[in-house]
C-alpha cells in the first residue's frame, strides 16, 4: 500500500488511470457510473455537504438501503473529509435513536421510507439534527450542482476518521468502530492482493452497506483493483443467479446464510458460471457441509474468510488456489498478524484453543467515546481482542469454535456451541441449527439447540438427539432441542446465539 492513501485518493487514482472504465451498475435500474463520473460526483457531494454545514471532520449518518445514490453519498462524503455513519437498518428504533444520537451527526440522509420516521426520532436529539430525504436510486441528489464537478476537494489526512459504524452487540448499547481513511485503503488493498483481483473483475454486491464486509468488500476494493460492482437493493435467492451471469461478475461475496438460501434452490447450468472464479465467504463460521455442497452443487469453489467491523472486514482468508485451502478454517492472516493466546495475552502454542489476537494496519484505533471499551479490547502492543476462541494448526491456517461469550461452560467444562451446531446441521432434515447454553442447577449450564427443519422434511427431537450421540457423545448433546421458523441473525448472517435465551426454555 502507498503511503498516505485515502478513499478520496484511491477514486482520484483510478479516475486518472481508467477514467472511461464502469466502476458501478445499478441492478435496479441499470445505471452507470464510470471512474471518472464518480471523482466529480465526489467532488459535487462533498460541495453539497459544505453547503450543509458538513465540512471536514463532521460527521453524516446514513439511513438508506443499496442503491446509486447511497453509494454516491457515501463515497462522496468521505473524498470530502466527513465522516460516514451508515445506520443499520434492522435496528430497533432505541438502538437508532442511540447510534443518531451517539454518533454527533449533523444530518441524516434518509430514503422515503424512513424519513418520516427518523424526523420523530430526530426531534428528541438536543443537538438538532437535519433529515433529507434521498431516493436510494436516484441519479441526482437534492441540492446538488453540476458546476461542482470541478470544485477543489480538502485535503484529507489518512488518520482522519472516514467511517464510524456500530456494531450489533447482543448485549448492551452499540459500539461505534472508528476506521480511518488508512484503515479502509490498507484493506482495499489487503483483499484485492489477496484474491488476486483487477481491472477485469466484477462482483456481485448483494450485501446491505450498513454492514463492514459489503463496505470495504464489494464498495471499497474496487476502488484499489480497478474493478467494478452490480448493486441490488437488497438480496434475493430467486434473482441472485440471473443477477451473477447476466452480470458477468467474476466473483461473489456472501454470508453463510446466503449460501444456505442457494443450496434451498436451482443451480444455472455450469457453463452459465464458467467466468464466476470463485464465492467469497465472510462474517460467520460456514459450516463445512454447507461449504461442500455448495461446491459439489454450483461447482464454484469457496473462499473462506473472517474479519470483524473492527478490522475493517477481512483479516483471514483461506488461498486463492482451491488445493491450499481448509475447509472449516477461516484461513491464514492477511494483511496482519494474528495469534493465539490465553487469558493473560501469553501466546499458545499452535494446536491449543485460546483467544485470537489481531495487529495491523487495518485494526481500529478504538472506539467512539468509550474509552473503557477501547482499553477492553487491546491487550499491550496494539494487540486487538476478537473475543473469539480458536487455533492456529502448523501450517499457519486459523479455525473458529466459538465466543468467549457464548462458551457453553457445563461442569467446568468448556463446549464450544459451533461443535454441537455442526453435527446438527449434518441431519438431512435440518435446514439451520444452533446450540447455546442454559442455567442449569446441577452443571451451571447445560446445551439446548433452536433447529430450522428442512421445508418438507420431518424430525423429531429425540430423533435429533439419538443423532447427536452417536456424534458427539453424551455430555455434549442437547438437553432440549426446540423447533423454530428461524433463528435470529445480525446483518451479517451472524447467528445471535444470546437471543436464543428469549425464545428457548430452560431444560427442566
Amino acid at each position: 500500500m502507498s503511503v498516505g492513501e485515502t478513499v478520496g485518493s484511491l477514486v482520484a487514482a483510478q479516475a486518472a488511470a481508467r477514467g472511461t472504465a464502469n466502476y458501478f451498475t445499478s441492478a435496479e435500474t441499470g445505471a452507470t457510473l464510470t471512474f471518472g463520473e464518480l471523482a466529480a460526483s465526489a467532488r459535487r457531494v462533498a460541495a453539497l455537504l459544505a453547503r450543509e454545514g458538513c465540512g471536514p471532520g463532521t460527521h453524516v449518518s446514513l439511513v438508506m438501503p443499496n442503491g446509486l445514490a447511497t453509494v454516491r453519498l457515501l463515497l462522496g462524503a468521505m473524498a470530502g473529509g466527513c465522516c460516514v455513519n451508515p445506520v443499520n437498518l434492522l435496528s430497533s428504533p432505541e438502538q437508532m435513536r442511540y447510534v443518531l444520537d451517539h454518533c454527533d451527526s449533523r444530518v441524516v440522509f434518509a430514503s422515503p421510507e424512513w424519513a418520516p420516521r427518523l424526523r420523530e426520532l430526530a426531534a428528541g436529539i438536543a443537538r438538532g439534527l437535519r433529515v433529507v430525504e434521498v431516493d436510494p436510486e436516484a441519479a441526482s441528489l437534492p441540492g446538488e450542482r453540476e458546476e461542482d464537478s470541478a470544485a477543489a476537494l480538502p485535503a484529507v489526512a489518512p488518520e482522519a476518521l472516514a467511517l464510524l459504524m456500530y456494531t450489533s452487540g447482543t448485549t448492551g448499547k452499540p459500539k461505534g468502530v472508528m476506521l480511518s481513511h488508512a484503515n479502509l485503503a490498507a484493506n482495499a488493498r489487503a483483499i484485492s492482493a489477496e484474491h488476486a483481483l483487477g481491472p477485469g473483475d466484477r462482483v456481485a454486491a448483494v450485501l446491505p452497506l450498513y454492514h463492514i464486509n459489503a463496505f470495504a468488500v464489494t464498495m471499497l476494493a474496487p476502488l484499489a483493483h480497478g474493478g467494478s460492482l452490480v448493486m441490488p437493493a437488497k438480496f434475493s435467492a430467486a434473482r441472485f443467479w440471473p443477477l451473477v451471469t447476466g452480470s458477468g461478475c467474476t466473483w461473489i461475496n456472501v454470508v453463510p446464510t446466503i449460501v444456505s438460501y442457494l443450496l434451498e434452490g436451482e443451480a444455472p447450468p455450469r457453463e452459465a458460471l464458467a467466468r464466476v472464479r470463485f464465492c467469497r465467504s465472510a462474517s460467520a463460521a460456514l459450516p463445512p457441509e454447507h461449504h461442500l455442497a455448495f461446491e459439489r452443487k454450483f461447482g464454484i469453489g469457496i473462499i473462506e474468510t473472517m474479519g470483524l467491523t473492527e478490522t475493517v472486514a477481512p483479516a483471514f482468508s483461506n488461498p486463492l488456489e482451491p488445493s491450499r485451502r481448509k475447509v472449516g478454517s477461516v484461513g491464514r492472516a492477511s494483511g496482519c498478524e494474528a495469534r493465539v493466546v490465553d487469558e493473560h495475552g501469553n501466546g499458545l502454542p499452535d494446536g491449543t484453543p485460546g483467544e485470537i489476537l489481531i495487529r495491523g494496519p487495518q485494526v481500529t484505533a478504538g472506539y467512539y467515546k468509550n474509552a473503557d471499551a477501547t482499553a477492553a479490547a487491546f491487550f499491550p502492543g496494539g494487540w486487538l481482542r476478537t473475543g473469539d476462541i480458536g487455533r492456529r494448526d502448523a501450517d499457519g491456517f486459523f479455525f473458529i469454535t466459538g465466543r468467549i461469550k457464548e462458551l457453553i461452560i457445563k461442569g467446568g467444562e468448556n463446549i464450544a456451541p459451533r461443535e454441537i451446531d455442526e453435527v446438527l446441521l449434518r441431519h438431512p432434515a435440518v435446514l439451520d441449527a444452533a446450540a447455546v447454553g442454559v442455567p442449569d442447577r446441577h452443571y451451571g449450564q447445560e446445551i439446548a439447540a433452536c433447529v430450522v427443519r428442512r421445508e418438507g422434511a420431518d424430525c423429531t427431537e429425540a430423533e435429533l438427539r439419538d443423532f447427536c450421540l452417536g456424534h458427539l457423545g453424551r455430555y455434549k448433546t442437547p438437553k432440549a432441542i426446540h423447533f423454530v421458523q428461524e433463528l435470529p441473525r445480525g446483518p451479517s448472517g451472524k447467528v445471535q446465539r444470546l437471543k436464543l435465551l428469549d425464545i428457548l426454555p430452560s431444560p427442566a
